[in-house]
């Protein structure tokens, strides 16, 4: 089993997913796709699209074995949320 090894910082990492969505992913995955992860090779600009994280990171290593991979829920931007939700939605 290949491990594979971070090639930037965090915030490298971030940075590069964030412009990699933005700039070339957006606007071909949006369209129906909301609620959905994108999983994006922030290297080569690949991603997959699926209904939970695993499955879209899954898919897009059967490509990209050596992926640095940055997720986003479409629509939405957040994949993940930290503490807890109020009865009226907001944290």
């Amino acid at each position: 089993m290949t491990i594979r090894q971070p090639r930037y910082t965090i915030e490298e990492h971030a940075r590069r997913g964030g412009e990699m969505y933005e700039q070339k992913v957006r606007a071909a995955v949006e369209p129906g796709n909301d609620g959905k992860i994108v999983a994006i090779d922030v290297d080569s600009g690949a991603f997959e699209v699926a209904d939970t994280t695993l499955e879209a990171c899954d898919r897009l290593l059967i490509t990209y074995p050596d992926a640095q991979i940055w997720c986003v829920r479409i629509g939405r931007g957040a994949v993940h949320r930290f503490g807890s939700i109020s009865q009226s939605g907001r944290v």
